[in-house]
């Protein structure tokens, strides 16, 4: 059974950082892309952003570029989402996501059930 839980959520002040970390199990993590998207209030899910299986390359929303960064250990089978400068807009739930092969900005295999990152103004 593939199993995605993210850590790392809270509530931090404008300007401050979080790290995310998203533990797979359950599946051959070097065989999939990880992809991270965020779900505001009353709003859609959207991308956030991608890492291919290596590691070699990443992807990001114009709306994080600059501020987030997203990393895998697939010794550990993580992957990790750092965010920095976190505006009030940033406030939403996060969730990983892992699809086999190539990253995609939409279409993932497996999802975790989110943690709730906040910021405040």
């Amino acid at each position: 059974q593939v199993q995605l839980v993210e850590s790392g959520g809270g509530l931090v002040q404008a300007g401050g950082s979080l790290r995310l970390s998203c533990a797979a199990s359950g599946l051959t993590f070097r065989s999939y892309a990880m992809g991270w998207f965020r779900q505001a209030p009353g709003k859609e899910r959207k991308f956030v952003a991608a890492i291919t299986w290596s590691g070699l390359r990443t992807y990001y929303a114009d709306s994080v570029k600059g501020r987030f960064t997203i990393s895998r250990d697939n010794a550990k089978n993580t992957v990790y989402l750092q965010m920095n400068s976190l505006k009030p807009e940033d406030t939403a739930v996060y969730f990983c996501a892992a699809r086999v092969g190539s990253y995609s900005i939409e279409e993932y295999d497996y999802w975790g059930q989110g943690t709730q990152v906040t910021v405040s103004s």
